[in-house]
């Protein structure tokens, strides 16, 4: 017997979506299911505010934008913007160049800052000013920073200092006929808090700060061994000939014109 059975016929209908877009939808057989589904299209209302047309998830904008904002961005801080700035990094640094600022990614101690571009020939505005650390803060950092690397050393997870200890090691350079140590201390209490609010000392009870793993990056070896022979040296009376820096280049605040000019 000759089989006349045939395949059912497909009928491709148009229907109307809710927002009023049309769908295309395969039916078949009896009961009018499709056998193909036919992925819905995608919301692009992905607006976070008003009139966005920024492409980017939620997290990677907020670590682009504390990256901007901060003097650094650390996992351990922010670990959504962490992993959000690992996963989008390409296009993380392609939108900081555009800004002729680069984007430093530190894998081993998990943090992100940003430097300024410079370049030879090229006329760049710059963003970023070069703002060294007074001596009193950088006095401090060389303290904090022979710390962290002490407890490295003998396998701690953590580094800390205690208020008076980093008051007692700026005061140590005072010049033998200061007397107004009252000032002197008030100027040791204003550079801990500098610190503590650019995350370099993070405090975690009162007079008691854990070093943040970006004091290596703010001092690093060439620094260092700069200011080691610098307070080993007999005839290096006056602190601020030698401990002015190290640089800090990374506030978003813009320069002035003159500035703008030398760039």
């Amino acid at each position: 017997m000759t089989d006349t059975t045939t395949e059912p016929a497909v009928e491709l209908r148009a229907d109307i979506g809710p927002d009023g877009t049309a769908e295309s939808v395969a039916r078949g057989g009896a009961d009018g299911a499709p056998f193909v589904e036919v992925p819905a299209m995608a919301d692009d209302d992905a607006a976070l505010f008003a009139g966005d047309t920024g492409v980017l998830p939620y997290e990677a904008r907020r670590a682009l934008a504390l990256v901007l904002q901060r003097r650094y961005l650390s996992a351990a801080a922010h670990p959504a913007e962490w992993r959000a700035l690992l996963a989008h990094q390409n296009v993380l640094a392609s939108r900081c160049h555009d800004l002729f600022v680069e984007l430093v990614v530190d894998r081993d101690y998990e943090i992100a800052y940003k430097r300024q571009v410079r370049e030879a020939g090229l006329s760049i505005p710059v963003l970023l000013k070069d703002e060294p650390y007074k001596r009193v803060e950088t006095l401090l950092m060389l303290f904090a920073r022979n710390r962290f690397r002490q407890e490295q050393g003998a396998g701690e997870r953590a580094a800390h200092v205690d208020a008076e200890e980093l008051v007692d090691y700026a005061l140590g350079f005072l010049a033998a006929d200061e007397t107004n140590l009252a000032a002197r201390r008030r100027e040791v209490d204003n550079a801990i808090a500098t610190l503590v609010r650019e995350h370099v000392l993070d405090e975690v009870a009162e007079g008691r700060y854990r070093v943040q793993p970006v004091v290596e990056i703010l001092l690093p070896v060439e620094r260092l061994r700069e200011l080691t022979a610098w307070l080993r040296s007999p005839s290096s009376t006056d602190p601020a000939e030698a401990a002015d820096g190290p640089d800090q280049d990374d506030d978003p605040d813009t320069v002035d014109e003159d500035e703008e000019a030398r760039a």
